[in-house]
């Protein structure tokens, strides 16, 4: 079998002796064409695979702002259609950055499973994050994923016992995430030892890259976590940003994009320079 996107560009970074960036921002996050016009900056400005939220009404492992995120993109008309509309579009320029789409079952269920894999697939989607969906129910999703070559990456919390490790990362593919904390996205911060803990436990388990998301919100958060796992997950940070561009009226700035990008360039510029 020919190794997917996600596969390729952690082999590319290992060989460039060095961790990778990992970017989330919400689709459709505050409407289609600034969404648009960000995610088609990230890869320039240093994100190596990105995160795409699905956007949902009742996102319980999200904290406020990746909240308010999928909201906006709701309010401004989101659906799952659009977004992988999106990932379309970006395919049109650029066929190597891998895109992960990262939400909740329900509307993959709503959409149809088989019909969504089909589709993300043809779409140009490389991986899926399903955080409700726990391994011993992810079967009618698991075999169609694999099917149409969309890696299914599980996620390990701290409170993951070493006895159910196995079973959580049974089937896994493209990368393992580690949530660096208990609770929802973009509150408190990780003890760095606590982090060096979780990747060392990981890797006892299983030999795919392991990326570290949940509360890195620095360049010099995301640089600690990038010299001891082989990604850095960044998401409600950038996620804020997009919402500080928005107008007391709800308009976006002009230079709402140029903003996320050179966030993201001061995260990937530390990220390189970890190791």
């Amino acid at each position: 079998m020919t190794a997917g996107r996600i596969a390729r560009r952690f082999a590319a970074l290992h060989a460039q002796g060095r961790s990778g960036l990992v970017t989330f921002i919400t689709a459709g996050d505050p409407d289609a064409a600034t969404s648009a016009a960000i995610l088609a900056r990230l890869p320039a400005a240093g994100s190596d695979i990105v995160e795409l939220g699905m956007p949902f009404s009742d996102p319980m492992a999200d904290g406020p702002a990746v909240q308010a995120a999928g909201l906006r993109a709701l309010a401004a008309g989101q659906t799952q259609r659009r977004t992988l509309a999106m990932v379309r579009d970006f395919r049109r320029t650029d066929d190597v950055t891998p895109i992960v789409l990262m939400g909740y079952f329900n509307p993959i269920l709503q959409y149809g499973i088989e019909r969504f894999c089909a589709d993300a697939s043809a779409a140009g989607v490389d991986g899926l994050i399903v955080v409700d969906l726990p391994p011993e129910e992810a079967e009618p999703l698991a075999t169609p994923a694999a099917t149409h070559g969309i890696d299914l990456i599980r996620l390990v919390a701290p409170t993951t016992p070493d006895a159910r490790m196995p079973k959580v990362l049974d089937g896994a593919s493209g990368f393992v995430y580690a949530v660096a904390v208990t609770g929802i996205t973009g509150t408190v911060s990780a003890a760095q030892d606590a982090i060096n803990a979780l990747v060392a436990r990981i890797r006892r388990h299983t030999t795919l890259p392991v990326a570290v998301g949940f509360g890195i919100k620095t360049p010099a958060q995301a640089a600690a976590v990038a010299a001891v796992a082989e990604g850095a997950v960044v998401g409600t940070a950038i996620v804020q940003r997009v919402a500080d561009g928005i107008g007391a009226d709800g308009t976006p700035a002009p230079d709402l994009p140029d903003r996320v990008a050179a966030f993201v360039a001061e995260l990937a510029a530390a990220v390189r320079g970890a190791r």
